[in-house]
């Protein structure tokens, strides 16, 4: 027997395994370039930034009194900030940089005593701040003041609910360069176009700025204050139907 002949038969049979895995190699290499090129599906959640704490539980650190005059006590227990009952408005502000545009901000607050506003929630809007009102004229209004300086009870925003004495209440704010978005309980409340619209503050919540809560002969209890950074061009069309808050 020739001696040569398995080693010659034995070269073409792996020629051709190693012609076979050249080739799932590349293909595996093309595919994986194609995905790179073409990003994978991800919701609402994912695209947006992670959201961060204003709130440590613990203190007050970040944050002062708004110090309207007649303030009530501020305290802060079992994780919850909690505004005491003042003359008038009583609340805090955050004295720490924020971003005016493209942001989000949420927080759970309820009314602990009183039958007015729990939830006086001023932001940043451009150069400019607006104050979202929650419960307030007695209890029950709903709305942004100031929209072309009409407050929260006298203009398109303007809205009645019921708020439940002791109940907390999910609230999320959005803002980006041309709307202002609401959400209470995970529902949809307000889409404000801002678009040619001007957003300003009724003078007695400037104390309120940059960001801040304020209530109004109201004792209020705070918790699980945060805001995040969002991009507008991937947000879903119908923002009332994301699934940003957990």
């Amino acid at each position: 027997m020739n001696p040569t002949l398995p080693i010659l038969i034995l070269f073409p049979c792996l020629s051709a395994q190693g012609i076979l895995a050249a080739e799932e190699t590349a293909k595996e290499t093309a595919e994986e370039t194609d995905s790179m090129k073409q990003p994978a599906v991800r919701t609402e959640t994912e695209n947006q930034a992670r959201w961060k704490s204003l709130f440590n539980g613990k203190n007050l650190a970040g944050w002062a009194s708004s110090r309207f005059g007649g303030d009530g006590e501020l305290l802060v227990k079992d994780g919850q900030i909690v505004i005491e009952w003042g003359a008038t408005m009583s609340g805090i502000k955050y004295e720490k940089k924020l971003p005016k545009i493209n942001y989000e901000v949420r927080l759970e607050a309820k009314r602990v005593a009183g039958n007015d506003f729990f939830c006086g929630l001023t932001f940043p809007v451009k150069q400019s701040h607006c104050t979202l009102i929650v419960g307030g004229w007695a209890g029950s209004v709903v709305g942004l003041s100031n929209i072309d300086g009409q407050d929260a009870s006298a203009n398109e925003t303007t809205q009645y609910l019921s708020f439940e004495e002791d109940q907390w209440y999910k609230i999320r704010v959005r803002v980006t360069a041309s709307r202002i978005v609401v959400w209470i309980d995970q529902k949809q409340i307000i889409d404000q176009s801002i678009q040619g619209r001007a957003i300003s503050l009724r003078s007695e919540t400037l104390p309120s700025r940059p960001l801040g809560i304020a209530t109004w002969q109201t004792t209020a209890a705070l918790r699980k204050i945060e805001i995040r950074s969002v991009h507008p061009a991937r947000l879903q069309p119908d923002p009332g139907h994301d699934t940003l808050t957990k």
